[in-house]
């Protein structure tokens, strides 16, 4: 996954729905809460006022009131102190002291209508304490509510006005309950987004870091292949040059000649790698044409090289020529550097979609328990095309370079500007 998709992926979860405003179960309370105490206490009111019932003392109508505003300041209390959730501890207070203000209320209504209020309980527990909780006390106040029945009206149950307040009410019950399930689903899908967006935040950093990362390994890689070959040719060549001032004027011209030549190369090889930074979009690269440049320009005399390619190059995706063409790059700079060689051989054979470079010389060899980073940075490039590379060298017998990459070659789309050839 490329670093856009991340980031299109982090769009989609955290879009409009991400940052919306979340209903906290203190918000629903409130206002659910404060619903029904309004319509408690207006109802009260209007019996005592309206003279609905018997005229009843000032203490209990002074007791209702008291009762109605203490359920108010608790609620308020609560989410002021909880914005959130409350806690289990003071939410198991909290619903112990509501319980007995909504009993204490409903003993001083004369409406008869307070017990309503009851509902609050199990739809306050179930924030707090979960879904079993809040159906067992919902159970427990429909037991309340016939329990009173029974004591103030023993043949309720035949009486159509008992029945059908009962039916009421729990039919409050059952909307408040699945009013908390629906507000604590909401809270905790948003609590798992919000979960989501932070480990897509993370992720998309990670990736941010890697691809940087890939993108430093890729610029010293294509530094040291590129203008660390054509460093190479012209300090040989500047060592040539000083070798012949002398003896062979001509000679040490020419070579002074071919070193201005190089570095022209490296400096157009240096804009090539800029420019493809800029715009990712490649020119055609032809792996033969590039390596025919490549040992023309190297081929000094000493040690000489032969270039033989067989097959069709064009069965070859780009990535893998780029990479052949790379890695050629390399095995020649290393044989002029180290190899002290006096013939080099650069073999390209393509069969079919599979090609197999080969780089070998006659030279000195080396030991093989040391690899720089020409080679380490060839093995990375090589194994992202899921090839291979095998060097082979012992003292005193020369060294063999072998780059094998399959038919078909998958890179990842971050990694793909990383294997244009700038020859």
């Amino acid at each position: 996954m490329t670093v856009g998709q991340i980031r299109s992926s982090f769009w989609v979860v955290r879009g409009p729905a991400a940052y919306a405003p979340g209903v906290s179960s203190s918000r629903i309370l409130r206002w659910v809460s404060s619903i029904l105490y309004g319509a408690v206490l207006v109802s009260g009111l209007y019996y005592d006022l309206v003279h609905l019932g018997p005229s009843r003392p000032l203490p209990p109508v002074a007791g209702f009131l008291g009762g109605m505003a203490a359920l108010f300041a608790l609620d308020l209390v609560e989410g002021r102190r909880y914005p959130v959730r409350t806690p289990p501890g003071p939410a198991v207070v909290l619903l112990c002291l509501r319980l007995s203000l909504v009993i204490t209320v409903a003993a001083l209504d004369g409406s008869g209508l307070s017990r309503i209020l009851l509902v609050l309980v199990p739809f306050t527990a179930y924030f707090a304490f979960g879904r079993k909780v809040s159906v067992a006390l919902a159970v427990a106040c429909v037991a309340v509510v016939v329990t009173g029945y029974s004591l103030t009206a023993p043949r309720w149950y035949v009486e159509a006005a008992y029945v059908s307040d009962l039916l009421m009410f729990c039919a409050g019950l059952v909307l408040t309950v699945t009013m908390a399930a629906v507000a604590v689903g909401e809270r905790e899908s948003r609590t798992r987004l919000e979960q989501a967006n932070a480990r897509l935040s993370a992720y998309a950093a990670q990736v941010a870091e890697l691809s940087a990362t890939a993108e430093r390994v890729r610029v010293a890689r294509d530094i040291h292949d590129g203008l660390g070959h054509h460093l190479t040719a012209i300090s040989v060549l500047l060592e040539k040059a000083s070798a012949f001032s002398s003896r062979d004027p001509a000679v040490a011209g020419q070579a002074l000649t071919d070193a201005r030549a190089s570095t022209r190369r490296a400096l157009d090889d240096v804009r090539r790698s800029v420019r493809a930074l800029r715009t990712p979009e490649q020119e055609p690269f032809s792996l033969t044409a590039a390596l025919t440049e490549l040992v023309r320009d190297a081929d000094s005399g000493s040690p000489a090289i032969g270039l033989e390619v067989t097959g069709d190059e064009t069965a070859c995706d780009m990535p893998a020529r780029a990479a052949l063409y790379r890695a050629a790059q390399e095995g020649l700079t290393n044989a002029r550097r180290h190899a002290r060689a006096g013939q080099v051989w650069v073999r390209l054979t393509f069969d079919g979609p599979e090609a197999k470079l080969v780089v070998s010389d006659d030279g000195r060899g080396v030991d093989g328990r040391r690899e720089g980073f020409g080679l380490t940075g060839m093995r990375e490039r090589v194994q992202l095309l899921g090839g291979d590379v095998s060097l082979v060298s012992e003292p005193g017998a020369g060294t063999r370079l072998t780059v094998t990459i399959p038919g078909t070659t998958r890179v990842a789309s971050s990694h793909g500007h990383a294997l244009q050839a700038t020859p």
